[in-house]
């Protein structure tokens, strides 16, 4: 067991910090120019791959994730190209784990020619060979070999010259052109900026994952309070305090107990991070489906907590946990009970994780499934712990009985509330306004009034008996908080800020009913915003935002929405608001160039996404940055801090830069 929990601390470091890796070239490219004519030759590519590797053919979608053999002709002057390359031999095609898709690639080598005719005496070809490779284990990144050449051929009249700064991208599949930043935008206004010497210093990662942690404790907390746990906690402590020789002993076995709690539920955490990948869990954040499901999902848990049934594991899976931890003996018996336990108790800590799951995966970020895992079995070990170390606060604990099934009531109520955030996210970015504000705030004050209403005992439901007209302490003032936050939500279906609710309730501007006055105005365009802030003679104030993004609407109803801020906007800038995830599709597909891969654009929040990337090299959101109108830096960046005079510090250093 030692052993066992040691390889998979060593996985998570490893997991969670990379490794440094010795720079792999397995593909050696030669090219040769051959003249089969007067005035006809070829370009002459071999490619010699190493034993082990194979490189991915020219036939390859790039949205799969491989970077297919391209050829971009980066200069041709006197030189036509004839028809597409070719290769020398079929590449192989079959199905690939690593991407899950078909795929075709060469091993061994190949040879690549493309015939052309010149058309001057004295002509020059130049070219940049685009590939990456694999082996069963790792791929290298997408590789680039540029090569260029010169030639006389025999001409009996010489045309008009061919401009030398053509480009072609060419590959036997006829893989799309590469776009231009020209052909995306202009130039001086996309053009890159530092943002080294800003004196932010916020770690968008670490904020985002404390709040993960913090947020899945808080669950591991609640599940505690559940009947399928609590009940748990005097049993296997008075086990351990009855097994072991001696109290150190038992004190030990009971702190090995909570460590593999922790283990089994950050393994749960990996294992979600593995089965849809690191670059997958960034697509769940918008993704009109998967927060459909996530919808649905706490639908069905919140259903569950109000008792019209139960979610549970096959029986025989505990049985099977029960029976090998009575098998063995010393730490692996102990590991085998913790199975056991979050086994038996997934019926009311299912829905619980699932949840804190579909939120820390929502994120985007790779280590939140198993940062919130790690959190939520902290919280579920420490009492296990505390109890072994003072036995004598298992007397005054509180005991089992029907304010557990009141603790899974509450969370059901909240789960419901909870599962309009994901429907909303899927709302906003594909515009189909089918819960605005105004909608989403009258299902809230409805459901926390229900809450209020149960809470002091007005109805139950019929599972768990008739209502208890006798309420406690800490009953009454659940109620009372949660009827008072139904109030407070009320004004908000006439535009009030709500600056409490801001992080899960849809942006002001979905509201059709606002008595509260108009925020200020807000490009959506990057192009047409620039273009303003030059007509208008005034500094740009870029915000690049995200619809599923908590922490953008907790800025927007607590630093910008204040009066004086807004003031201060309003009359000094243009205000260009990008969302990274906006599924509204371009025109037509743009391609761009980045870490020497080919990129397709296929939507607006693909393309602000591209744009912070080159331009600001960040990719965190609330990202803001105060720019000039030929699109340099005057102030920033700026991310999450709710700190109003430290963003009014921002905005003013902006104000006298553009001065």
């Amino acid at each position: 067991m030692k052993r066992s929990i040691t390889i998979l601390i060593v996985f998570l470091v490893f997991w969670a910090t990379g490794s440094q890796a010795q720079i792999v070239d397995p593909v050696h490219w030669s090219t040769e120019l051959k003249m089969t004519g007067d005035a006809q030759g070829e370009v002459v590519m071999t490619a010699s791959i190493d034993a082990g590797w194979h490189m991915y053919s020219l036939d390859v979608d790039p949205d799969i994730g491989p970077q297919p053999l391209a050829i971009e002709w980066t200069a041709l002057d006197g030189v036509e190209l004839k028809g597409h390359p070719k290769a020398d031999k079929t590449p192989h095609k079959k199905y690939d784990e690593m991407f899950g898709a078909n795929l075709s690639w060469w091993t061994e080598g190949v040879t690549i020619t493309q015939a052309f005719t010149a058309t001057k005496s004295k002509f020059a070809i130049e070219g940049l060979i685009r590939y990456s490779a694999c082996n069963n284990d790792n791929c290298i990144p997408p590789a680039k070999e540029s090569f260029s050449m010169a030639g006389n051929a025999k001409i009996a009249s010489a045309p008009a010259e061919t401009p030398v700064d053509t480009v072609v991208t060419d590959t036997v599949a006829a893989a799309p052109v590469v776009a231009s930043k020209a052909e995306i935008s202009d130039a001086d206004l996309w053009a890159p900026v530092d943002t080294t010497s800003s004196d932010d210093t916020t770690d968008y990662s670490t904020t985002s994952l404390w709040y993960i942690f913090i947020a899945c404790f808080a669950g591991g907390f609640l599940a505690l309070l559940t009947p399928c746990v609590w009940p748990m906690i005097p049993m296997t402590v008075s086990f351990f305090l009855k097994k072991g020789k001696n109290r150190a002993r038992a004190v030990a076995d009971a702190m090995t107990y909570g460590l593999s709690i922790i283990v089994i539920y950050v393994a749960l955490g990996i294992l979600v991070t593995a089965i849809w990948g690191p670059a997958k869990l960034n697509d769940l954040a918008t993704s009109a489906t998967c927060n459909i499901i996530f919808f649905i999902l706490l639908i069905i848990f919140a259903i569950s907590f109000f008792g019209a049934f139960d979610i549970k594991l096959p029986s025989k899976w505990a049985n099977k946990m029960d029976a090998t931890a009575d098998k063995t003996t010393g730490l692996l018996s102990i590991f085998f009970m913790a199975f056991t336990l979050t086994l038996v108790s997934f019926s009311c800590t299912g829905p619980i994780i699932g949840t804190l799951l579909v939120e820390a995966a929502s994120t985007g970020d790779k280590f939140g499934p198993a940062i919130g895992m790690a959190g939520f079995a902290l919280a579920l070990a420490i009492p296990f712990c505390l109890f072994a170390l003072f036995p004598s606060w298992l007397q005054s604990a509180p005991k089992s009985g029907s304010w557990m099934n009141t603790v899974k009531v509450v969370l059901g109520f909240l789960e419901l509330a909870l599962s309009l955030k994901f429907l909303s996210v899927a709302d906003l970015a594909y515009g189909w306004h089918i819960l605005d504000r105004e909608t989403f705030l009258a299902l809230w004050i409805v459901i926390f009034g229900l809450l209020g209403a149960y809470l002091l005992g007005a109805f139950n439901f019929a599972h768990y008996g008739p209502a208890d007209r006798s309420i406690g302490t800490v009953r009454f003032f659940l109620a009372v908080a949660s009827l008072s936050f139904t109030v407070y939500l009320i004004p908000g279906l006439w535009g009030a800020p709500l600056k409490s609710a801001s992080a899960f309730v849809p942006p002001l501007y979905t509201q059709d009913f606002n008595l509260y006055g108009e925020s200020f105005t807000e490009y959506s365009d990057y192009d047409e915003g620039m273009a303003a802030a030059k007509k208008e003679g005034k500094p740009v104030l870029l915000d690049f935002s995200g619809y599923g993004c908590v922490n953008c609407r907790k800025m927007e109803g607590a630093v910008l929405d204040e009066p004086d801020v807004k003031a201060m906007i309003e009359n000094n800038f243009v205000v260009i608001k990008l969302m990274v995830d906006e599924k509204r599709e371009l025109p037509e597909p743009e391609y761009v160039e980045e870490n020497g891969k080919q990129i397709r654009l296929d939507t607006y929040g693909e393309r602000w996404s591209y744009l912070q990337r080159y331009k600001l090299q960040a990719n965190a959101q609330p990202y803001y940055v105060i720019l000039n109108d030929r699109g340099e830096l005057l102030s920033g960046p700026y991310a999450y801090d709710e700190s109003i005079p430290r963003f009014t510090r921002f905005l003013e250093k902006g104000i006298k830069a553009a001065e």
